[in-house]
């Protein structure tokens, strides 16, 4: 794919339509305590056995902000590349939950704690630049559970005060390609950053998904819809796909595009109307008279850059540059930081070209297959290394690799254990091949001669039997060598 023909574009009756998508990830901050109270923050306890009174929000019950949410915060900006606002306002935003018991969100508005910065795709056409308008600071709303009663809804807040760092895109998204891959990758730094662990299942990651259209060429951007909630990337694409098709077929009817915000319905795979889109003036935003104006150092924000470890991209440049890998390689291998840990971890004592093939390939098959996270594998990278080093060796062959593989599954059993106790070791003696190879072609004088009579293809008919004769054990390469010689007399 090439830059030219990269745009997603909707074939309509009347012509060719572009997407334009903005996010806003509201990614909640790895902290034990929420932003405003010290209340745990620990997933999964049971309903309403994490909340404090400020949480619940009795009356004169005062908001303390908690220094280690605005730490996270900005490191994340840091992250990103962007501009860290030292003077920062925390603003009450006003709406009615069930689920919000103040009856308002502490949030950011004219003055977020982070500006503009950006991330960088790979993309298949090669780099886009994705620009960051802000990422602010904001308490997490309780949970209204439907489920549980056919008559009444139930509100747990444990997770109501929880800090959120809500990160909003500019509308620089064109196709839901690019939505994934920008949501793995600030996954990605976060994770790197130890900033947000990016779980969706968890919902410790979800998005609201901007979508307007515009005929191709065209530079003025349409209405704009905004898909509320949205807890997985398949939905993402499968809501943005819906929700395009759905305002082009309005505009070519000769209709207009409401600004609303819509739901997605993942079963009937369409949005639906939830309620008209409030501007800003709708929430009556005004500074929060319990919380003073951030003040932030610059020596505060130093001491935090010090903190920041390598991230993504940086590996990547230095995976292609040290160990040669393609960008490829590099760029799977440092897309999720554990990955990149147990790689490095099995190359420190092994090869890097055999290492990156059988974590990409074997290794990634196992864990697809059982959908486990690297940090699960049920083979430890020092097993990994060690079978590495088995092949390159020449005490195994890569076939015999991976029956071995396959034993070590169960238990994260040593390798070299299992070649011992399986009398697995590869046969590498040239006089005992010499044997075995001069009786089988003594054995296939027929076949012999076709060889020597051009049937050339023959050739694997002989290194076949070889490999039968030995139990697979037969060293390949020494077997070709051996073969060929005598085949050639």
């Amino acid at each position: 794919m090439n830059k030219e023909n990269k745009k997603y574009l909707i074939e309509g009756e009347k012509g060719k339509w572009e997407v334009v998508i903005g996010l806003e990830v509201h990614a909640q901050v790895i902290s034990n305590s929420k932003l405003f109270s010290g209340s745990s923050t620990k997933f999964g306890a049971e309903p309403n056995t994490q909340v404090s009174l400020v949480d619940s929000a009795f009356p004169g019950m005062l908001p303390v902000i908690n220094e280690y949410c605005i730490h996270q915060a900005i490191k994340t900006g840091l992250g990103l590349n962007a501009k860290i606002n030292l003077h920062s306002v925390f603003d009450r935003k006003n709406y009615f939950y069930a689920d919000l018991p103040q009856g308002y969100q502490i949030s950011q508005y004219k003055y977020p704690i982070v500006g503009e910065g950006n991330i960088i795709l790979d993309m298949p056409y090669g780099q886009k630049n994705i620009g960051i308008e802000r990422l602010h600071l904001e308490q997490d709303a309780g949970k209204s559970i439907h489920d549980m009663d056919p008559e009444n809804t139930f509100v747990d807040l444990n997770r109501s005060g929880v800090a959120l760092m809500e990160i909003v895109s500019k509308p620089d998204l064109t196709s839901p390609e690019e939505v994934n891959i920008y949501i793995k990758k600030l996954r990605s730094i976060m994770r790197y950053l130890g900033t947000c662990d990016g779980n969706m299942q968890e919902g410790s990651l979800r998005a609201d998904v901007n979508v307007s259209v515009k005929k191709k060429g065209e530079t003025k951007l349409g209405t704009r819809c905004e898909i509320k909630n949205v807890n997985s990337i398949k939905f993402m694409q499968m809501a943005i796909i819906s929700e395009a098709n759905r305002q082009v077929d309005l505009i070519e009817e000769g209709k207009k595009i409401d600004q609303e915000t819509r739901l997605f319905d993942t079963k009937k795979n369409e949005t639906r109307s939830m309620r008209s889109k409030e501007d800003a003036h709708d929430y009556r935003y005004f500074p929060d008279p319990d919380l003073l104006p951030l003040e932030i150092s610059d020596d505060f924000i130093e001491q935090i850059k010090n903190e920041i470890p390598e991230l993504p991209d940086e590996k990547k440049k230095r995976f292609i540059e040290k160990f040669k890998l393609s960008p490829y390689e590099a760029t799977i291998l440092v897309s999720d930081i554990e990955t990149s840990k147990y790689f490095e971890e099995v190359i420190y004592k092994s090869d890097i070209k055999l290492a990156t093939n059988w974590i990409t390939g074997e290794l990634f098959a196992l864990l697809n297959d059982k959908n486990l996270e690297i940090t699960k594998s049920p083979i430890s990278a020092k097993n990994l290394s060690k079978l590495i080093n088995l092949i390159k060796n020449g005490t195994i062959s890569g076939k015999i690799a991976k029956s071995v593989f396959e034993m070590m599954i169960d238990g994260d059993k040593d390798p070299e254990l299992i070649v011992k106790e399986q009398n697995l070791k590869q046969e590498s003696d040239p006089k005992e091949l010499e044997k075995l190879i001069d009786k089988i072609i003594n054995d296939n004088e027929d076949k012999v001669k076709e060889y020597k009579e051009g049937k050339e293809k023959l050739f694997g008919f002989f290194v076949g039997q070889v490999m039968k004769v030995s139990g697979g054990k037969a060293n390949p390469k020494l077997t070709n060598e051996i073969l060929k010689d005598k085949l050639s007399k």
